[in-house]
C-alpha cells in the first residue's frame, strides 16, 4: 500500500482498537521499523494527528489517540484518499453492471440501497460520486445484446441446481440445435456473459454465449453436479473463453516497438514473456482453441509473428492470404 494509505490504515486501527502496539502496527502495514516511525511522525507533526505513546498501558504499551487534544493546536485531518486502479475500475464497474438490469426487475427495491452504498463509497475519496464519474469513464467493447428472460432462466437453474432445454446458435458452425444442459456457473467476460454446463447431448463440458441461446426452458430434472476443479481443468487452462481439447503452446514474437505495450500486458495467467536481444518480446502461453486466439493476433498486423506451433502459424498464413485476395480484388 502507499504512504496516503498507510495513514488511513493507522487512523482506523487505533480508532477501532483504541490502543495498538508498535508490532501489531508494522504487521499490518507490512513495512520496516523505520518507515513506520517516520509514517507516526509524519501524521503528528505535519497532520496534526494526536497520537501519543502510552507505555503504561496494556501489557507492553502502546498508540492511542490523545483524549485532551490541545487547542490551537491545528485540526487532525488526514489527506484525501483516492481509490487504487483495482477499487475504482471494481466500483464503476459494479455500477455499469447495476445500470444495465431491467428497472422493473424483482431485483430493482434491492439495487436501490447497494446503488446508494456504491455512491457512498465513491464519494468518500474528497469527491462526489457525480464528479467520479464524470472523470473515470469504462468503456465497454464489442458487447452484444440478449434477451433479459433468457438470462433470468439461466440464472434460476443454476442457483436451483435444475437443468435447461437450450435452442442454441453456435456461430462458429452457424448451426442451431437443441441441448440439455446442466449449468455449471456463469462467466461474465469482455463485456458478454457465458454459461459453463454440462452439455447432456454431447456428454461433455461445453461453453455457451448467452446471447446466442434462442429459446430456453428451465426443466424439472436435477442439474448434473461438476466439481470446480474439474471445470476449471477442462474449461480454465486455455487463452480466451473458448476452451477444451488439447493444450497447445501458442509462441509469438512481437516486434520492439510494439513490445513496449505488449510486453505490459496479461494474455494468460501462466504466460511467459522475456524480451530478446533486439528488443522483440517473445510470448508463450496455452491455449486450447484457436479461434479467438487468431482474432487477437491479427489484430497487432505485421508487429507480431506466430513462432509455433506450425498449425497456428499456417491458420494465420492462410487468414493474411485471404486478406491479400481480398484487397487485391477490389484494386
Amino acid at each position: 500500500m502507499d504512504r496516503t494509505e498507510r495513514f488511513y490504515k493507522i487512523d482506523q486501527m487505533i480508532h477501532e482498537r483504541q490502543l495498538v502496539s508498535f508490532a501489531d502496527l508494522m504487521d499490518a502495514l507490512e513495512v520496516s521499523r523505520a518507515t513506520l516511525k517516520r509514517d507516526l511522525e509524519y501524521m503528528r507533526n505535519r497532520l496534526n494527528a494526536p497520537i501519543v505513546w502510552d507505555r503504561h498501558a496494556g501489557n507492553s504499551g502502546g498508540y492511542r489517540f490523545d483524549a485532551h487534544h490541545a487547542e490551537g493546536a491545528g485540526q487532525y485531518e488526514l489527506p484525501g484518499l483516492w481509490f487504487n486502479s483495482g477499487e475504482v475500475h471494481a466500483l464503476l464497474t459494479m455500477q455499469h453492471l447495476l445500470a444495465d438490469l431491467d428497472p422493473g426487475g424483482i431485483l430493482t427495491p434491492h439495487i436501490e440501497p447497494l446503488m446508494a452504498r456504491l455512491n457512498s463509497l465513491l464519494g468518500s475519496a474528497d469527491n462526489t460520486a457525480e464528479e467520479i464519474r464524470r472523470r473515470v469513464l469504462i468503456v465497454g467493447s464489442a458487447k452484444r445484446s440478449m434477451k433479459l428472460a433468457h438470462f433470468e432462466k439461466v440464472g434460476a437453474a443454476l442457483l436451483r441446481r435444475k437443468r435447461l432445454l437450450l435452442t442454441y446458435f453456435a456461430r462458429g458452425s452457424g448451426e442451431t440445435t437443441e441441448r440439455e444442459v446442466s449449468p455449471q456457473r456463469l462467466v461474465y467476460y469482455r463485456e458478454n456473459w457465458y454459461l459453463d454446463a454440462w452439455c447432456h447431448l454431447r456428454d461433455g463440458l461445453r461453453n455457451f454465449a448467452v446471447d446466442s441461446i434462442q429459446r430456453t426452458d428451465l426443466l424439472e430434472k436435477k442439474a448434473r453436479e461438476v466439481s470446480s476443479r474439474s471445470v476449471n481443468e477442462v474449461l480454465g487452462p486455455g487463452y480466451g473463453i473458448i476452451a477444451g481439447g488439447r493444450l497447445k503452446t501458442a509462441k509469438l514474437r512481437f516486434t520492439p516497438e510494439r513490445a513496449r505495450w505488449v510486453a505490459q500486458e496479461t494474455w494468460h495467467p501462466k504466460q511467459h514473456g522475456r524480451f530478446n536481444k533486439d528488443g522483440a518480446w517473445l510470448l508463450d502461453f496455452p491455449y486450447a482453441d484457436h479461434r479467438e486466439l487468431i482474432m487477437d493476433i491479427l489484430k497487432f498486423g505485421a508487429d507480431v509473428e506466430v513462432l509455433a506451433p506450425a498449425d497456428l502459424r499456417q491458420r494465420v498464413t492462410d487468414e493474411a492470404a485471404a486478406l491479400i485476395r481480398l484487397y487485391a480484388a477490389k484494386n
